[in-house]
């Protein structure tokens, strides 16, 4: 095995030797789950019976006890396009199962909202909070203890983290992400952002922005660009929780259903009653967090990561911050430019070699971990292969041995460049994270007075009034967790990319979240401490001199005696579209490097 890189080895072992108290709680909380919780086995009769009444023809199996029932964890809806192909994945998992003797049971539902009909809506202040109402709700289907194994089907952006977080607490069951693939390609993302930009400085109508946005977002699957969803993907591939390829075959294919069928039988496998059991919580260990924190950089992932990662690392007892992050990207090149960050789309990211290839690459380089515990037979080697049906039969081969297309995709030899797509910013404004893999060089570092907003659509009035047509730092906060669940603010990137366009010098700095879709801007984004706890941020005010430095990684307001302010006070909270039932979420939510976690705060606290 090639020697792991002496920066990802040392960022592991710190985050081994900060999580051993933890880490070890967690772990003996599994294997007493696995030996004295409850579980099929100690179920009584009229428990039992409940739990397989509607089973039909699988009664006898579930009721002898003697093979595995596999719990279906399901975010299907037919609204959101990345989860509409999962309304018949239950009844073919269940014929799956059956090809080996096991059953399966749809466990629960849990919540799939689409930021991207919710993007610079009321209801986005309900997205990060769905992560974890989804971790609730995948708690409670799993409590019912009548499954020896589970499926995950989830797939876009705050699903797959609160999914995980949920599974995480049942961490003694195998349980693999079963994902639904991405839609073909429409227009180009490109030619989709020219439109969002002559739409926003006013040029072309509602009817072709509806036009251009209907041939982007056209079919069932995921959105094409390499946002938080297919970022999400990225990540279970390189954690080892997906079968190998799984990622981006387009959903209604063969490939797709094959692919499906061989997760089925893959958990089947791996359960306790075998000599082959790979539960979740063991699977996901410090050295899996560091690789999706490996492949986040090496591919240009999103930025709701810096988030995400956090909290599922903290609900299997593993504690990492931004600085690993930072250190990581730092030993890590950018090996892929996936839409926002390039032409191409993540079928023109499958097509070019995809992940097999970055992770062919990966490792060869000692990047990745390749000694994890994954789900599949034979571990990280075995994501090295492509899948394919060959014969009508799936089978993979070995990734491709030199890029199919150097604009999208490249070797570790002759990267993007050198280092991540991300990098930690630190200064007398807090902390916060800046994406840099989508922005030119020349704007990594902005310095331009302060323009301070509280609304996201003050912006975009003060952008159509000419108010913003200069050099300018726009200052968005009260977008934190704790003030309105941390929206994201992509609504703002066309105006912003606008005023770029005119060759004004303009960033972004908020205490909310931009999507992962956003690009070109440079956006200092997560910021905490946040304005409603009294964070800097609540004291710059209008013409303040703002630096924001992806170089030296630092972001601070100049202005002598700026932050000596008073702190100003926070605009009236929101209600209306469900808001309010989120009080309690808002109020116990914890800074983004932990996560914004409400509940996994509560439990922490709990101890």
């Amino acid at each position: 095995m090639t020697n792991l890189h002496p920066a990802i080895a040392r960022v592991t072992g710190r985050i081994v030797e900060r999580s051993r108290p933890t880490r070890a709680a967690y772990l003996d909380l599994i294997e007493r789950q696995r030996e004295a919780g409850t579980n099929r086995g100690v179920l009584s009769c009229g428990n039992l019976a409940h739990g397989f009444a509607a089973a039909e023809e699988d009664k006898p199996v579930i009721r002898s006890g003697q093979a595995m029932n596999i719990g279906i964890v399901t975010a299907y809806n037919d609204m959101l396009s990345a989860h509409q192909p999962y309304g018949r994945y239950p009844e073919q998992i269940k014929i799956f199962a059956r090809e080996r003797g096991a059953t399966a049971q749809v466990a629960g539902g849990v919540p799939a909202m689409c930021d991207g009909v919710t993007q610079g809506q009321a209801g986005m202040e309900l997205s990060l909070f769905s992560r974890d109402t989804i971790a609730l709700a995948t708690a409670v289907a799993l409590s019912h203890a009548m499954f020896e194994g589970a499926l995950l089907l989830g797939i876009c952006d705050k699903i797959v983290p609160g999914l995980l977080i949920g599974a995480l607490r049942f961490g003694h069951l195998p349980t693999i992400l079963v994902p639904g693939g991405p839609m073909p390609s429409g227009i180009p993302n490109k030619e989709k952002a020219r439109i969002r930009q002559l739409y926003a400085e006013g040029k072309v109508g509602r009817d072709e922005l509806l036009e251009a946005e209907s041939a982007s977002y056209h079919a069932p699957g995921t959105c094409t660009f390499y946002g938080t969803a297919n970022s999400n993907q990225m990540m279970m591939e390189v954690m080892g929780l997906h079968v190998p390829g799984a990622a981006f075959a387009n959903p209604g294919t063969k490939l797709r259903q094959e692919l499906t069928r061989a997760a089925v039988h893959r958990v089947t496998e791996i359960g306790w009653g075998g000599n082959d059991y790979r539960p979740i919580g063991r699977v996901i260990d410090e050295r899996a967090i560091v690789n999706a924190c490996v492949g986040l950089m090496a591919t240009g992932g999103s930025t709701n990561h810096a988030i995400h990662l956090p909290a599922i690392a903290r609900a299997a007892g593993i504690v990492i911050d931004w600085q690993d992050f930072e250190e990581v990207s730092e030993a890590t090149p950018l090996l892929a430019r996936v839409y926002p960050n390039g032409s191409g789309d993540v079928n023109d990211f499958r097509e070019a070699g995809g992940m097999p290839f970055v992770i062919r690459e990966l490792l060869d380089a000692g990047l990745l971990h390749g000694d994890i515990l994954t789900t599949s037979r034979n571990g990280m080697t075995d994501h090295r292969a492509e899948p394919a049906i060959d014969d009508d039969a799936l089978v993979w081969r070995p990734a491709a041995e030199t890029t199919r297309d150097p604009a999208m995709l490249r070797p570790v030899a002759d990267p993007f460049q050198p280092t991540g797509g991300q990098k930690l910013l630190a200064g007398n404004l807090g902390r916060a994270i800046i994406k840099t893999s989508a922005v030119d060089p020349d704007r990594w570092v902005i310095e331009a007075p302060a323009r301070v907003f509280a609304d996201q659509d003050d912006v975009l009035r003060a952008f159509m009034a000419g108010e913003l047509d200069r050099d300018v730092v726009v200052v968005v906060r009260f977008q934190g967790p704790a003030a309105n669940g941390m929206p994201e603010l992509h609504k703002l990137t066309p105006a912003l990319g606008v005023l770029q366009d005119r060759g004004h010098r303009v960033a972004l700095v908020t205490d909310g979240r931009m999507s992962g879709a956003s690009g070109k801007v440079p956006a200092a984004i997560h910021l905490y401490p946040e304005a409603l706890h009294g964070g800097p941020i609540a004291r710059v005010a209008d013409g303040d001199l703002v630096r924001v430095d992806a170089v030296s990684g630092t972001i601070e307001v100049l202005t002598p005696g700026a932050l000596d302010r008073p702190v100003v006070p926070a605009p009236p909270a929101h209600s209306g579209v469900g808001r309010e039932l989120f009080s309690l979420f808002q109020g116990s939510s914890d800074d983004a490097e932990r996560g914004a976690s409400p509940v996994l705060a509560a439990m922490d606290a709990r101890g």
